[in-house]
């Protein structure tokens, strides 16, 4: 049919809208996983290994079975089939099998009519081991004639990646200047508020199993715990409750899912699992610790001539995303500036600590801030300011990296010049006092990685619409809403298309049994995939009330147009249906009317076969960010304070600029823990941050005032324009604040995070050398 006239109103998209469940969450209505009531539940416990590495020979559970109220008792002998979230990775079991690889692995469970008595039975369980070596350093761990983690990989080498694009040699032999700096960053985890709990409901008559869990991807847990019990996938129900967070953690089943799946089965019955901080510490998936090399060319205008990057990561005792996560420390250093030679070299590597995995900006943080304070480096080597250097580095959208990914919009030029101008830089940069400075950096991130880690052919993202007698619009997605705000934006963009109210939409997400599959809340996939299956969705609604209205009116469809909930004649104001009539009028001979919308990426941007691994790092399209850090040292206690920052994002199109500025400000918060305070730390093995007090998260004491502006590139591939809005700014203020503490002491550090002690043993050796 032909397309509808233009609305009469403006639509919800690019209002400052609050979160539809906002004020759930704020009065306390909203119910998270904890907090589902089941009376009837049994208690779940865990029993984790003691040691690091070691073999299992023995395991006797029959004094744990023999006592009162313990309805069921699991060790690795009740699951055979190993996960991962990756299919050419999986060598995780739920309860280890033969081995122990990390301190606190899960080794058994047990499910109880109340936690003291599953307490009592956990310490009735009698396990003997074999101890073997244990490596928490990766270049230990990868050392000739190390102790085998996994029997597949004598080297404890995961993957080993080695690409180059263009000559870099010759790049280099024509550079003016050449650099070269390591630096090492620490592993950080997430910190999600919310900790881990599975609510598992197993039906013995039907067998069906149903989870209620802390997850950011529904879809690929119910795939995992469908395969790890052997149950067909029809009998396994997923259900994403209320979620306090997740930032990648939840981007893969995680073992306390899959074991509370078990203990249901096993008791015939309903078992709650909930984790401690501790817990939730030792199941992981953080950020990992990194040791980077990088060198790389310049002319004297600071025109980059070649780019030789070296990453080594300690991704602890399972692949978890780790065959992506070193993968990207390549193919995101594209993407961001021309680069005319890159050569990248990467290992990750297998240490008995727990598995890492993504997070926030994942794969791209660490390198991203090790390419920046070496580029601001080199800047002050040639006499430049470092937005000169970057603005000769930048690309001309469109355009296609050699990488084979395509940038089709490019913000981050306006991002530089709104940033320099609100800082007040070019006064201000080197003016400072004593011990307080400037920085600069940008970064970037994908929206949305466009191969689906399972490839099934199906959609990259559905989104059903039911519109019934009552002229309510449910709209049914599978997508997670993790705090992001993914119910709101399919709420706003179905709203923009229809010309509705807000409050005639309602929302069911991330429920298998109703809601269509989704792959999940990861890599920022959701605003962009989402948003247009969603925008699809409501595109063939909107045609389908049209068409019912100009039959009521007896006119042609094209020459309807809608809005404020009402669909006229064009020009006659006063042959005009209102929404209830409308919905009543498509309903004649059809009933409850229900659409489906659904996204596809297009193959040109799925990856260049020719290129290994291309698809890993190809996305439909760039979030942009350039950020100014002013921050002190202090030179007798060596504290490191952020006191502002300024930040400009090119999200495409801000769908609801309130809920972008709540995302860049968290974006930029997260990046300031790992720069300051955060840090994972092992003692022989043993964990000594699972708390919040060894582990330093920030507080709104520690934080800055962040200025955000939002700049709008209109992404063709997006909905309405937009692209992601929570990752791309958060590797820019690791380095921004490296080049602040620069500016303001004269140092260039060059492993993080910039603690007290850290920052005066530098200061002391500066001293000391003066």
């Amino acid at each position: 049919m032909n397309a509808p006239l233009p609305r009469l109103t403006k639509g919800p998209v690019g209002v400052r809208t609050p979160l539809v469940d906002g004020i759930d969450k704020v009065t306390g209505k909203a119910r998270y996983t904890a907090d589902i009531p089941r009376v009837d539940a049994l208690a779940g416990r865990i029993l984790r290994s003691p040691i690091a590495h070691g073999r299992i020979l023995s395991i006797d559970t029959s004094a744990a079975e023999a006592l009162e109220g313990v309805i069921a008792v699991c060790t690795g002998d009740d699951c055979k089939v190993p996960f991962g979230v990756l299919p050419i990775a999986e060598n995780e079991f739920p309860l280890a099998r033969d081995k122990v690889r990390y301190r606190g692995e899960p080794v058994a469970a047990v499910a109880a009519i109340d936690e003291a008595t599953a307490e009592q039975a956990m310490a009735l369980i009698k396990v003997e081991y074999e101890p073997l070596k244990a490596y928490t350093e990766a270049r230990k761990a990868m050392a000739e004639g190390a102790e085998v983690i996994h029997d597949d990989k004598p080297n404890n080498v995961l993957r080993k990646v080695h690409q180059e694009f263009g000559d870099v040699d010759a790049g280099f032999a024509r550079a003016d200047l050449i650099q070269e700096r390591t630096y090492r960053f620490a592993e950080v985890n997430h910190v999600h508020i919310e900790l881990n709990a599975t609510l598992a409901e197993y039906d013995p008559e039907r067998d069906w199993l149903t989870l209620n869990t802390t997850t950011q991807v529904p879809y690929y847990v119910h795939l995992k715990v469908a395969h790890c019990l052997e149950m067909d996938e029809s009998r396994v129900r997923v259900i994403k409750p209320f979620l306090g967070g997740g930032f990648g953690a939840r981007t893969e089943a995680l073992h306390f899912e899959i074991i509370a799946a078990l203990l249901a089965r096993k008791a015939r019955g309903t078992v709650r699992l909930t984790q401690t901080r501790e817990e939730t510490f030792i199941a992981h998936r953080g950020r990992p610790d990194t040791e980077i090399k990088i060198r790389m060319g310049m002319t004297r205008d600071g025109r980059i001539t070649a780019v030789h990057n070296e990453v080594i990561q300690r991704g602890g005792a399972y692949a978890g995303y780790g065959i992506i996560t070193i993968l990207y420390t390549g193919a995101l250093m594209h993407g961001i500036y021309n680069l005319p030679a890159i050569r990248h070299d990467g290992w990750r590597v297998y240490t008995n600590t727990p598995p890492c995995g993504a997070m926030r900006g994942h794969g791209t943080v660490d390198p991203r801030a090790a390419f920046e304070a070496l580029m601001n480096e080199m800047a002050e080597q040639l006499a430049l300011d470092p937005f000169q250097v970057r603005r000769v580095n930048l690309l001309q959208a469109p355009c296609t990296t050699l990488y084979a990914q395509k940038v089709l919009s490019y913000g981050l030029p306006e991002c530089l010049d709104k940033v320099l101008k609100a800082s007040g830089w070019a006064e201000r940069r080197g003016q400072l006092p004593k011990g307080r400075g400037l920085g600069m950096a940008c970064s970037h991130f994908v929206s949305g990685t466009s191969t689906p880690k399972h490839w099934t052919g199906e959609p990259h993202a559905t989104v059903n619409l039911k519109l019934d007698f009552d002229g309510g619009i449910t709209i049914l997605t599978g997508a997670a809403d993790i705090g992001q705000g993914s119910n709101t934006m399919v709420t706003q963009v179905v709203g923009e298309v229809l010309g509705v109210e807000m409050g005639r939409l309602r929302v069911i997400s991330a429920d298998s049994a109703l809601t269509p599959k989704d792959n999940g809340s990861y890599s920022s996939r959701v605003t962009l995939m989402v948003g247009n299956a969603a925008k699809h969705a409501a595109e063939q609604l909107r045609d389908i009330l049209i068409e019912a209205a100009a039959r009521k009116l007896e006119v042609a469809p094209n020459q309807i147009e809608c809005g404020h909930e009402c669909f006229r004649i064009s020009g006659e104001a006063d042959k005009t249906l209102d929404f209830a009539e409308t919905v009543r009028a498509a309903m004649v001979d059809s009933g409850t009317v229900t659409v489906k919308g659904t996204f596809t990426c297009p193959p040109e941007f799925q990856g260049d076969k020719q290129i290994r691994g291309s698809a890993i790092g190809a996305t439909m399209g760039f979030c942009y960010a350039a950020q100014v850090v002013e921050a002190s040292v202090d030179e007798v206690t060596g504290k490191v304070t952020a006191h502002k920052v300024w930040v400009a994002v090119d999200v495409g199109r801000a769908l609801n600029p309130l809920a972008v500025e709540g995302q860049i400000q968290g974006g930029v918060w997260m990046g300031m823990g790992q720069t300051v305070s955060e840090e994972t730390r092992f003692d022989r093995e043993r964990m000594i941050h699972g708390n919040l007090l060894d582990y330093r998260v920030p507080t709104i004491v520690e934080s800055p005032d962040i200025e955000v502006h939002i700049v709008e590139s209109i992404d063709p591939n997006g909905p309405f324009g937009a692209k992601e809005a929570s990752e791309g700014m958060l590797a820019g203020f690791l380095p921004a604040l490296m080049d602040a503490v620069h500016d303001a002491t004269g140092l260039r550090p060059d492993a993080l995070p910039l603690t007290p002690e850290r920052m005066s043993d530098w200061l002391e050796a500066q001293e000391n050398a003066s």
